[in-house]
C-alpha cells in the first residue's frame, strides 16, 4: 500500500522524549501528524471532554485534553484521512490485563478502534520499583531505540499484511534499548494481579507488587504472556481487540426469565 497517514498521539504530553523519537522514527515510513495532550495525562484511561482547545504545533497540534480526547479531535477534525493511530511511546510499561483500562496510551488505541481505525499503543518498560522515578533511569532519546524500531516495522508492514483484520489495535511493549537487540513476540496480556492495600490510621495505602517483580528480574507469569517476554529482553506485541466481547451466558439467562420487575409505591 501507499505510504500511510498516520496520527500520532500519546499521554505523556507533547513534549516528552518517547513522543518525539517515536515521531522521528515513524517520518521514516509514513506521513505522521501528532495530535497530543498539553500535559501529562498518565493513567487518566479513556476519560473524554466536551470541549478542548487546539494549537498548531511543529510537529502537529498539541491539545488541551486527554488522550481519548486527542484520538476523537484528530479522525474527526484535524486528521480525517488517518490510515493508523499510534500511541506512544509511553515512559514505562503497559503490561498485563489489569492496566488496560487505565493506561492513557493503550485507552487512545481503543479509542481509534471505535472509528474502525487501526492502532497501535506502545511503551518502554523501565527496570524500577514503583515509587522511584522514571525520570532518574531515562537518560534520552536513544533509550526508546527498540520500542521506535518495533513500532516502525509494525506500522510499515501490518497493514498491508492483514494483521487487523484479526485484530483491533496492538499493545507493544520493548525493552530499553540499552539493553541490546532484541527479538519481538506475540504475547497475551498476563492476569496476574498483586495489588493490594494496606490502612495505617485515616489513610489506605494502595500497592503494586509487580513492580518489584519485575526490578528482580523475578516474576511468576508464564511463557508466553507480555510480562515475561519483556523482562526477557523481547518486545511484546499483543494483538487485541475493543470493545469488551460478550458472550452467551446460560445461568443469567435464566435468571433475566424469572426476573418480575417491582412496581414502585
Amino acid at each position: 500500500m501507499d505510504e500511510p497517514t498516520i496520527l500520532l498521539t500519546n499521554d505523556d504530553g507533547i513534549e516528552s522524549v518517547g513522543l518525539r523519537a517515536v515521531y522521528d522514527g515513524l517520518s521514516e515510513v509514513g506521513d505522521v501528524t501528532a495530535v497530543a495532550p498539553a500535559e501529562d495525562q498518565s493513567a487518566v484511561g479513556r476519560a473524554i471532554s466536551h470541549e478542548v482547545e487546539v494549537r498548531d504545533h511543529e510537529m502537529g497540534y498539541v491539545v488541551d485534553g486527554t488522550p481519548a480526547d486527542c484520538v476523537v479531535a484528530g479522525l474527526e477534525a484535524l486528521v480525517p484521512e488517518t490510515d493508523l493511530v499510534v500511541a506512544g511511546c509511553n515512559r514505562g510499561a503497559n503490561l498485563g490485563a489489569y492496566v488496560l483500562g487505565r493506561s492513557g496510551t493503550v485507552s487512545a488505541a481503543v479509542e481509534a478502534t471505535f472509528f474502525d481505525v487501526p492502532a497501535i499503543a506502545v511503551s518502554m518498560y523501565i527496570p524500577v520499583r514503583e515509587d522511584a522515578a522514571f525520570s532518574d533511569i531515562e537518560a534520552n532519546g536513544e533509550s526508546y531505540g527498540e520500542a521506535v524500531s518495533a513500532t516502525s516495522y509494525l506500522a510499515d508492514h501490518a497493514l498491508g499484511a492483514g494483521v487487523f483484520e484479526q485484530c483491533d489495535y496492538l499493545n507493544v511493549n520493548a525493552p530499553v534499548a540499552e539493553w541490546g537487540p532484541a527479538p519481538l513476540e506475540v504475547t497475551r496480556p498476563s492476569r496476574l494481579y498483586e495489588m493490594d492495600a494496606v490502612r495505617e490510621d485515616d489513610a489506605v495505602t494502595l500497592h503494586d507488587r509487580i513492580w518489584e517483580h519485575m526490578a528482580d528480574g523475578d516474576i511468576p507469569d508464564p511463557e508466553g504472556t507480555d510480562r515475561r517476554a519483556v523482562v526477557d529482553g523481547k518486545v511484546s506485541v499483543s494483538p487485541l481487540t475493543a470493545p469488551h466481547t460478550t458472550e452467551h451466558h446460560e445461568a443469567l439467562d435464566a435468571l433475566a426469565e424469572t426476573y418480575e420487575s417491582e412496581e414502585c409505591p
